[in-house]
């Protein structure tokens, strides 16, 4: 989103507006961002956004909010187009992060980290509520990543931007060149990440159980050097009464057993049981509540495993072998079978025509 003259945004734009309807919505901040970018690079964006269900009318007004699905597959396709794996990483670094309005300014008054990233993780759902921020301090100071109602493994984009984001706020608040003790991120990546992981200062983990980055909790007493607790006491008020408008939302129980099963497929885990429990209710519960939204989990688990094949048979870098691993399949015939199921090839033709047409 591009700031007022003044370097602001209204505050409807940023946190509060028109209750969205579902599937969960974002500012769209990112996508517009991604949208910039490319019809800089001279790109025609209308068969993208197209593609993701937006217009350019919405990407006009910025004071609408946006799917965060759709925000997700635009990014996903502008990358492709711009042919820049790590979109979402380059634009966090470059963007001004006054665009981000309010919740950044209740951040930049904010008299220790500590502070600023508690309040990032209690409004942030504010600004994008199909992911939640939890910040959890034991023996390392870790912000968590979680997907609600949106398919985690159908992201990279996005996360990357977070994650990103989060590590430059964290530096530029305090003055300080920090570094996360880790990052670990769900998705996997083949490609050459190693000007990720020099932004990060550690080497980024990729096909992670968990999105999330651990920082050591000394850091948590430094101080913003930007803090003003008059003009914060007053933010975190506008902060709470934008929080209590939006709906309490709970996302869809299929898209939360979708990102459960996601990274136990390698290990074999993604069974019924294993994915009730760790939902906290039982099987015979979870059949029932799927039921109600006209679906099953073997519906589910087929759907998921048809989506990241298509993604990592695109992938040069991993092997019929290893995808089928990745999917959960102990024997390739297995996936084979189950591949020309969902596309009418097996993977190797689908390898075959792929490397046809980039020749």
């Amino acid at each position: 989103m591009q700031p007022s003259k003044s370097g602001t945004m209204p505050l409807a734009a940023n946190l509060g507006g028109a209750r969205p309807s579902k599937p969960p919505t974002a500012t769209g901040g990112i996508a517009r961002l991604a949208c910039d970018r490319a019809r800089d690079a001279g790109i025609d964006v209308e068969p993208l956004l197209k593609k993701a269900g937006l217009t350019a009318e919405l990407m006009e007004d910025r004071a609408i909010r946006l799917p965060v699905q759709s925000q997700v597959r635009f990014l996903d396709l502008a990358a492709h187009a711009l042919d820049d794996d790590f979109l979402g990483f380059h634009l966090a670094r470059a963007f001004d992060p006054r665009q981000l309005g309010l919740l950044h300014y209740v951040l930049a008054s904010s008299g220790r980290l500590d502070d600023a990233i508690r309040r990032a993780a209690r409004y942030s759902t504010c600004a994008n509520e199909g992911v939640t921020l939890k910040y959890v301090e034991q023996n390392e100071l870790t912000i968590v990543f979680r997907y609600v109602g949106v398919p985690r493994h159908s992201d990279r984009q996005q996360i990357e931007f977070f994650v990103t984001a989060v590590v430059r706020a964290c530096r530029e608040l305090t003055g300080r060149s920090m570094s996360p003790h880790s990052v670990r991120l769900v998705h996997r990546r083949n490609e050459d990440h190693s000007e990720f992981n020099a932004f990060m200062g550690t080497d980024v983990e990729f096909g992670a159980d968990v999105d999330e980055i651990a920082f050591p909790t000394a850091i948590k007493d430094l101080p913003v050097v930007s803090a003003d607790p008059y003009l914060n006491e007053m933010l975190v008020a506008y902060c709470e009464e934008a929080l209590a408008r939006r709906p309490q939302r709970h996302g869809a129980v299929q898209s939360a057993v979708e990102n459960a099963i996601a990274p136990l497929l390698p290990h074999g885990g993604a069974r019924m049981s294993e994915i009730a429990r760790s939902l906290g209710m039982s099987q015979r519960t979870l059949a029932r509540r799927l039921a109600v939204e006209g679906v099953t989990f073997a519906a589910i688990l087929d759907r998921l495993r048809s989506d990241l094949a298509r993604r990592h048979i695109t992938d040069p870098e991993l092997s019929i072998s290893e995808i089928a691993w990745l999917l959960g399949y102990q024997e390739v015939s297995a996936f084979t079978h189950a591949f020309k199921r969902w596309t009418g090839r097996t993977p190797r033709e689908m390898r075959a025509q792929q490397s046809a047409a980039r020749k």
